[in-house]
């Protein structure tokens, strides 16, 4: 069980928790936020919790959309949800054998590193099993919040599930009197997107 405290950083999915899961998308115009996306971000900038979005786009590796296409998709995601201060994006398919692909951790490690934060520190909030797991081999606290797409197993196997992301910073901010950690690294937005 993790202890209750204020998190490092917290690390969201990008597609189906931060933004409408639209399959390999390369359109800025279809990005949509999620319910509660703004105000749950604008709370944690609030709080000074460093946010960051840790993403497998594999449609790159399989050609389906291209580096930029994606990157135009992500610019539009900071539109409309403000920037973050790290991007983790694995852009490999399952067959390449990558560490960073969730539900490896490599993605929530990267990002913790940037934001110079333990990954025991980081909350990552996503919508399918493979968010969960990369958590837990990060040693990071996972929450669920789960989509119609969201399999029933994932549900069950989840160490916590919240409603909606509004909830998720319910939890969050309220497990914690303890200080924010100090962020020691402002170059971090200058790195762009960091993909492995």
């Amino acid at each position: 069980m993790f202890e209750k405290r204020r998190p490092g950083a917290v690390l969201f999915d990008r597609d189906g928790t931060l933004i409408r899961d639209v399959p390999y998308n390369g359109n800025p115009d279809l990005v949509e936020p999620m319910p509660g996306a703004m105000e749950a971000v604008a709370r944690l900038r609030r709080a000074e919790v460093p946010v960051a979005v840790v993403t497998n786009q594999s449609g790159v590796a399989k050609g389906l959309l291209s580096p930029d296409d994606m990157d135009q998709v992500n610019a539009r995601v900071e539109e409309l949800l403000g920037p973050f201060d790290a991007w983790a994006i694995c852009v490999h398919d399952d067959a390449d054998g990558c560490t960073c692909r969730k539900p490896a951790p490599g993605l929530v490690i990267r990002a913790a590193a940037v934001l110079d934060v333990s990954p025991r520190d980081c909350v990552v909030v996503g919508d399918i099993g493979r968010d969960m797991e990369a958590a837990r081999a990060a040693g990071a606290r996972g929450i669920l919040v789960p989509t119609p797409q969201t399999r029933q197993e994932e549900i069950l196997q989840a160490a916590e599930v919240a409603d909606d992301l509004i909830d998720v910073v319910d939890l969050v901010l309220s497990d914690a009197e303890a200080p924010v950690p100090a962020i020691s690294a402002p170059w971090a937005r200058a790195l762009g997107w960091s993909r492995w």
